[in-house]
């Protein structure tokens, strides 16, 4: 009984490997098709050059969110700007970002850095420029141009990106 036990486990084991082993795979190579040449298109296309715009950072007081006078003259350059760009019928999307100094909590950061940047939208709005062109979002104190506390005034920004 023990002889057959071990020999019918050793052939049930032979089995077994040869059917997971078995024959190699014959590897199947693609066919080399003829590339398809597509003539070109003779229609002239318009090219547009991507917008370049250089809009400039904005700052706030400490535990503020209000425009200040300085800041209210480079709301109307970068408005301007934003102006020039789509008068020739382009469409743009700029996201405001706002940014705190490490002050405070994380989660208070992270509202004064949407009201900082919503102010900002409010401004550029009021000036005649369309709502739907922006976009705004908070980062907070996660993107801190300084860690050195006498310099936190250079973290308390909104900062205009281009898409």
């Amino acid at each position: 009984m023990k002889t057959a036990t071990r020999l019918m486990t050793a052939v049930l084991g032979i089995v077994l490997v040869t059917m997971f082993v078995g024959c190699p795979k014959k590897c199947v190579k693609p066919v080399a098709e003829e590339p398809v040449v597509v003539p070109p298109d003779t229609t002239p296309v318009e090219v547009k050059k991507p917008v370049e715009l250089n809009l400039a950072t904005i700052h706030f007081d400490f535990d503020k969110y209000d425009i200040r006078p300085g800041d209210a003259t480079i709301l109307q350059n970068n408005a301007d700007q934003i102006r020039r760009a789509t008068e020739g019928g382009r469409s743009l999307a700029i996201t405001i970002e706002g940014h705190c100094d490490p002050i405070g909590t994380s989660e208070y950061n992270m509202a004064l850095g949407m009201r900082r940047a919503e102010a900002a939208k409010a401004y550029l709005v009021r000036l005649g420029l369309p709502t739907s062109m922006f976009s705004t979002i908070s980062y907070g104190e996660e993107r801190l141009v300084t860690q050195d506390p006498a310099q936190y005034e250079l973290n308390r920004r909104a900062e205009f990106k281009t898409q």
